[in-house]
């Protein structure tokens, strides 16, 4: 790979990292050039966050050296990677929701017994830094109170505060919308005129090619190839990736629709503020039929999602499911909505898909647990859900294929291919999906686009919910589109651009 600098700002050599059985990291040799943007990419467990975490001083490695500006350092923690100029923005924030954005950019760095002074010198490095790097939000403004895009602007702030020359941004756009995103390119591009050196870890090729001057690829520990941006395609990314030659297009027949398996009529929901999240909903799947949903994140989407599961009950209208009416005064729980063959994928796997804690063999059962065969004479059957586990990894390819593994041990992608194939393994009437591919990478996200057609195929009524246009377009056979928990568009996929559909994500067409 051609140097964009002639100066590294890191090198790190021998890398090797295990965790038990699992070997995360094989020896990896990587350079980082000063003042360039550096795109690492790899599958779900690839190593590349385990990669970067040891940069950043969050894991020993089991051998080899790092090197920052030439000299060789030990990471005793993150606070050393700090003091080097190393900051990292997590995919999950590491925000306190109930403090403002002050107090968050300057916790842990108050400055001094004297709090006030503190925070008056960082008010006035946080305009400084707003205005340099198009980074500008309220100081005095509740975290809780933000767009995302401007949680993720927060803890760009909080490591630029703190005087980081080298940024590790890892799956930064996981939680983004499109609009967001394109937000986040011009703030990197800001931050690289201005000496940063970036390293972007993503499995979005689009982002890759946007943005990045050089890429990294990473398979099973390894580093696998480095190639100059401009010099490579999407095509050959994905296939160095994978180790295979992947379709970035769906092919699939056209829909066999069916009979109407779910609809809403007039749904409404008015939160306990008295705030109207949805409104006047009329909706209808049928079998054999993918629905996407699109919208800018907040537009009612989750709301939707939480009412057609039957996590929140609506408060006007009704839903039919599988022939159950329900509606405010005779509502129905998740419970009740997986035994009348709806299955929910929720768009927020951590918190509502998976106990963090729990094996993986354990969350690969959750809401089922009652069911045979994993449950007999009111006690789980052990060996029963260990094999079924194993059988969910093996043909959803999650790694490591360790039921025993806790699943906070996997990376984001795999938790979501853990979350998927244990719906999906319940053959639903009704498929409602939140996020399919969200933090998934190339190969992972063609595969599960294909399960999700052959389950359509197969006659059920698919609904998903995307913030990602390509997947909508590619996906569905029908979109309708939100704004202000309305829908306000229903056509045909194939008569869909992105510029229609976003002028309506808009309210251009309310």
């Amino acid at each position: 790979m051609s140097p964009i600098s002639t100066v590294r700002a890191i090198e790190l050599s021998g890398i090797d990292k295990s965790f038990g059985n699992v070997h995360a990291v094989r020896g990896v040799e990587l350079a980082i050039e000063k003042g360039a943007i550096t795109g690492i990419v790899g599958e779900n467990g690839a190593g590349k966050s385990t990669l970067m975490s040891i940069l950043y001083g969050l894991y020993r490695p089991d051998a080899g050296e790092i090197r920052v500006d030439g000299r060789r350092v030990e990471m005793e923690g993150p606070h050393e990677a700090i003091a080097r100029g190393i900051g990292m923005v997590h995919q999950h924030f590491m925000l306190v929701d109930t403090f403002t954005v002050l107090e968050n950019v300057v916790l842990g760095a108050e400055g001094g017994p004297l709090l006030a002074g503190g925070l008056a010198a960082a008010r006035v490095e946080l305009a400084r830094l707003g205005r340099e790097f198009g980074l500008a939000v309220d100081p005095d403004a509740r975290v809780a109170d933000l767009s995302v895009g401007e949680q993720q602007r927060v803890e760009i702030l909080k490591v630029l505060y703190r005087g980081a020359r080298i940024l590790i941004l890892d799956e930064p756009s996981a939680v983004l919308t499109p609009q967001e995103t394109d937000q986040l390119f011009r703030i990197l591009g800001a931050l690289k005129e201005r000496g940063v050196t970036i390293i972007l870890i993503t499995h979005k090729l689009r982002e890759i090619l946007a943005v990045t001057d050089q890429v990294c690829v990473m398979r099973q520990g390894r580093i696998v190839a480095e190639r100059r941006t401009a010099e490579t395609t999407a095509e050959e990314l994905a296939e160095l990736m994978v180790g295979r030659k992947v379709r970035l297009d769906l092919a699939k027949a056209p829909p066999q629709r069916g009979p109407v398996l779910l609809s809403a009529e007039h749904l409404g929901l008015v939160d306990r503020r008295g705030t109207r999240r949805l409104d006047d909903i009329n909706l209808a799947l049928r079998g054999g039929e993918i629905v996407g949903v699109a919208g800018v994140s907040g537009n009612g989407q989750t709301e939707l999602l939480q009412v057609l599961s039957g996590i929140r009950a609506p408060t006007g209208g009704r839903l039919v499911v599988c022939g159950r009416e329900i509606d405010a005064a005779r509502p129905a729980d998740p419970g009740e909505m997986r035994d009348l063959g709806l299955a929910h994928v929720p768009e927020d796997r951590l918190r509502q898909g998976l106990v963090a804690a729990f094996r993986a063999a354990e969350s690969s059962i959750l809401g089922y647990q009652k069911d045979p065969p994993f449950c007999r004479h009111y006690l789980i059957d052990g060996p029963a859900v260990t094999a079924h586990c194993a059988q969910l990894m093996e043909r959803f390819d999650v790694r490591p294929r360790e039921p025993a593994l806790r699943s906070s041990g996997f990376s984001g992608g795999n938790q979501q291919k853990l979350v998927l194939a244990r719906e999906m393994a319940q053959q639903p009437s009704v498929l409602l999906v939140g996020q399919p591919t969200r933090g998934v990478d190339i190969g992972a996200i063609e595969f599960i686009h294909r399960e999700l057609v052959k389950r359509r195929d197969a006659g059920c009524a698919i609904l998903v919910v995307s913030v990602e246009l390509e997947e909508i377009l590619s996906l569905s056979d029908r979109i309708v589109v939100m704004f202000g928990g309305r829908i306000v568009g229903d056509l045909p996929a194939a008569n869909a651009d992105e510029r229609t559909l976003g002028l309506m994500m808009a309210g251009e067409h309310a």
